[in-house]
């Protein structure tokens, strides 16, 4: 679980970051590292160095020493203004927005890799797997270097959940009425896997009905995706995990064959060995539903037993309440936020060549809308207040009801299940994969390609 900011500040405190374990010096790093180790004189000394030296290239680094630095934060914002021309405020936060802002401005390369393999190699040492320098050159990456953000934990410092033990639902009796779960149902194979104990863990990797997924939980961007993990060019299936670095304030995962990194929220490598080879995760259904009404459908679900293998507080509302409850976000992105609020949830689909979105709230005025995306027509099953959506093509016809009784426009009554809709002479519309997410991470990545629905 990522830390507040004034965690981090206390934690960093106790780093003691020495000049170590850089690659490649070179006199840029040295200054960077002196804002960042030094004592308050030779911080002082060369901050001023930078300023005199007076070019943007050092603004990714300065941003960086400002967090990690035990100077006052006015003193790199002041610094910061001076190479940039600009004032973007006093605060780490308001300079990592701006440097989104400015893609532009190219790093000085040799100064900023060195940089994050000091800083985050003394975090912890296993980062190297991610932070090998030839993957980390502007021209390797599918993200900017200087975006991709320590999260507050160490690699694996988010365990993830690998086959984890299941139990009956009537053996669940940890579990409340109102519990969200993360409700999966592949070839007959029907599993809950509880929001309050996958907070913890933000990950699982299983074969459910014969299908090799992972489930990868964002939980700073409110987003629970279902991936297939074999991929084209592999004979196993990739087994995932959390890095402990996120961008923009989504997650980045990694997988353990190679130990890529991927972006959680489009399913891509965005660095590593299967950067740059045109893979894509495939996506499968999955809802979020409170437990009540997935347990009803689906009386023969199991559900995550809370024998982990981990010690946590898995109590409901436990983890998270704070940063779930509050309409900020601890990581800075920038969000257009002129139709939506940044933690406004939507439910998204990525599928037939496009992206659309779908505000949640849309489904407080009605459980059932008929829509269509790149041309195909679609009918969404949705209850605002339990994050419940569910999509399916509608091929052409038009519903209206609730999902225990939905009903097209000719009066027929259909069932609505995991996999189809399913008519009552059998005919089967089939289920669209998407998810819910936060505004801010779906308006994020994918806005610009995006279709946004406005009824």
């Amino acid at each position: 679980m990522p830390l507040t900011r004034r965690q981090f500040a206390t934690s960093l405190a106790g780093l003691g970051l020495t000049p170590t374990m850089a690659f490649a010096a070179t006199p840029e790093f040295d200054m960077l590292m002196a804002t960042v180790n030094g004592p308050g004189d030779a911080a002082f000394a060369a901050l001023k160095q930078i300023r005199e030296r007076g070019q943007p290239d050092l603004a990714a680094g300065v941003i960086m020493a400002m967090r990690f630095s035990r100077l006052p934060v006015v003193h790199f914002a002041q610094t910061l203004s001076a190479i940039t021309g600009e004032d973007a405020g006093d605060t780490w936060f308001d300079w990592m927005l701006w440097q989104e802002r400015n893609p532009q401005i190219i790093p000085h390369q040799p100064s900023l890799i060195a940089m994050k393999r000091e800083i985050y190699l003394r975090i912890d040492p296993n980062f190297e797997v991610f932070l090998a320098p030839r993957y980390l050159r502007r021209d390797k990456m599918a993200i900017r270097l200087e975006e991709i953000t320590w999260g507050g934990v160490r690699k694996d410092g988010i365990p993830s959940l690998d086959n984890p033990a299941l139990i009956a639902a009537a053996q669940a009796t940890y579990m409340r009425d109102d519990n969200l779960v993360f409700g999966v149902s592949i070839n007959g194979d029907t599993r809950a896997y509880p929001l309050r104990i996958m907070g913890w863990h933000e990950m699982f990797n299983e074969v459910i009905g014969g299908v090799p997924v992972a489930l990868a939980y964002c939980t700073l961007c409110g987003a629970g995706i279902l991936f297939e993990t074999k991929v084209r060019g592999r004979s196993k299936q990739l087994i995932f995990g959390s890095s402990g670095f996120l961008y923009r304030s989504n997650k980045l995962m990694f997988d353990r064959a190679t130990n890529s990194l991927w972006n959680q929220f489009t399913g891509k490598p965005v660095s590593g060995k299967l950067m740059g080879r045109g893979l894509e995760l495939q996506q499968r259904p999955v809802v979020i539903a409170p437990w009540k009404d997935w347990k009803r459908n689906n009386p023969d679900t199991r559900v995550l037993s809370l024998e982990t293998g981990h010690r946590r507080n898995y109590g409901s509302g436990v983890v998270y309440q704070d940063y779930f409850a509050s309409r900020d976000l601890i990581f800075p992105t920038v969000v257009d936020q002129s139709r939506h609020r940044q933690k406004d949830y939507v439910f998204g689909i990525r599928e037939f060549g496009g992206a659309k979105a779908w505000p949640l709230k849309a489904f407080r005025r009605k459980k059932v809308i008929n829509d269509s995306m790149q041309g195909r027509p679609l009918v969404l099953i949705g209850d605002n207040k339990g994050r419940t959506v569910r999509a399916y093509e509608s091929n052409g016809a038009r519903f209206s009801g609730t999902a225990q009784k939905l009903t097209s426009d000719d009066g027929t009554r259909w069932q609505v299940t995991e996999d189809a809709l399913i008519a009552p002479d059998g005919l089967r519309l089939p289920r669209v994969a998407g998810h819910v997410a936060y505004w801010f991470a779906w308006n994020g990545y994918l806005g610009a390609e995006s279709a946004l629905y406005d009824g």
